[in-house]
């Protein structure tokens, strides 16, 4: 995808992840588009071409099958013949639906609910793609991208309701088939596939991609941005320690408990890639002490430290700031907890009962080992 349309789908937020299990993480892609897993489909499905090059796309939410009566429906007749007429009536009901939907002149009919056999091998044989039962969810998506409308009849659909795209496809992913709808000309939408071995490591990957893209996007819309890393925590903390010293008094060991508390961050970022945590700080504090290494912190590919700036790796200001106060905020609420206030009753109602129970196992232990030990007379 292009730099400047990726933006567009930072700034909208309008991305889906869908999980398929099998492959390797390397086999993930990104789709300029929606995609969405294939929905149940009936006889006749296979015949429907699974390609199309900018098609007109038919959104509905009504239902293309014929339906059972109800079950307490009764119809009178005076003359066996009206029978075959009621028939006749469903059936040019459910064809003029099916006519109007092809001289519309859409290529694919999405519905919200079932598009049924008849209806599948109807628009098969006119070489129109058929969904039925997609998710709401993913109906609202296509409607938005392909600038189409789900209409919620067949009748008078005009040129201005029907979508778009630049190519349709039916994909096979895994063991999955997906409909992917890529080059959609109104807003920017975007879907990524994830692969894996497993179903944990799936997971695992969306929510890191997750948490990486809303740090792009919260960049985006605060353009202000501090080294990540590790770094803008060590330099608040050689700040901070500084400060403590021209400060008399015990608030000076506050300070340093704060400025101390800031290491955590790239101690952590150490300890989770396996690294030596103590050599590492030790190397951040020389370099942010001297003067010159504001913008250093961890570097995760050798174990060492880099400027991290320049290695592009950025944090935005916001999100920093923002931790920064919730966690002081945090520890100013668990200090001002003066006393705890306990029920003694309660307490030694339950210490009663836990011993009471130790005491029950252990006679029973004792008893028992008697019996089988001691021999009878």
């Amino acid at each position: 995808m292009e730099s400047s349309s990726l933006w567009g789908v930072l700034g909208q937020a309008s991305n889906v992840a869908q999980l398929v299990p099998g492959g390797t993480m390397r086999d993930s892609f990104l789709v300029n588009g929606v995609a969405f897993k294939k929905t149940f489909s009936y006889a006749g499905f296979e015949q429907q071409p699974k390609k199309f090059l900018s098609p007109k796309i038919l959104l509905l939410n009504i239902e293309l099958e014929l339906k059972s009566e109800k079950e307490n429906a009764e119809i009178r007749l005076s003359d066996p013949l009206q029978y075959q007429s009621i028939v006749d009536a469903e059936w040019n009901i459910i064809y003029d639906k099916l006519d109007k939907c092809v001289k519309s002149g859409a290529k694919i009919v999405l519905s919200r609910l079932a598009i049924g056999d008849l209806a599948t091998q109807y628009f098969a044989d006119r070489d129109i793609f058929c969904a039925g039962r997609v998710a709401e969810e993913d109906l609202q998506r296509v409607a938005a991208a392909t600038g189409g409308t789900v209409q919620t009849s067949v009748n008078n659909v005009i040129d201005e309701v029907l979508g778009t795209c630049e190519v349709f496809e039916e994909r096979q992913v895994g063991n999955e088939r997906f409909n992917i709808f890529s080059g959609c000309p109104s807003g920017q939408t975007a879907t990524i596939v994830l692969r894996g071995g497993a179903d944990q490591f799936i997971e695992e990957a969306e929510r890191s991609l997750h948490d990486a893209i809303m740090i792009v996007r919260r960049a985006l819309k605060n353009s202000t941005v501090v080294p990540g890393g590790g770094a803008i925590d060590m330099e608040i903390s050689k700040y901070l320690r500084q400060h403590a010293r021209t400060i008399a008094g015990k608030s000076q060991f506050f300070v340093n408990s704060f400025a101390k508390a800031l290491e955590v961050i790239p101690r952590q970022l150490c300890d989770n890639a396996g690294f030596d945590a103590t050599d590492v700080l030790n190397k951040l504090r020389q370099k942010h002490a001297s003067g010159e290494g504001a913008n250093f912190g961890v570097d995760i590919n050798t174990g060492g430290i880099a400027d991290s700036f320049a290695n592009f790796v950025w944090e935005p200001a916001v999100v920093k700031i923002n931790a920064i106060n919730a966690a002081t905020e945090a520890a100013c609420l668990i200090l001002s907890v003066d006393e705890t206030v306990k029920n003694p009753k309660s307490e030694s109602a339950q210490g009663d009962a836990a011993a009471s129970a130790m005491a029950g196992r252990g006679g029973g232990a004792m008893r028992g080992r008697g019996g089988r030990g001691m021999r009878r007379r």
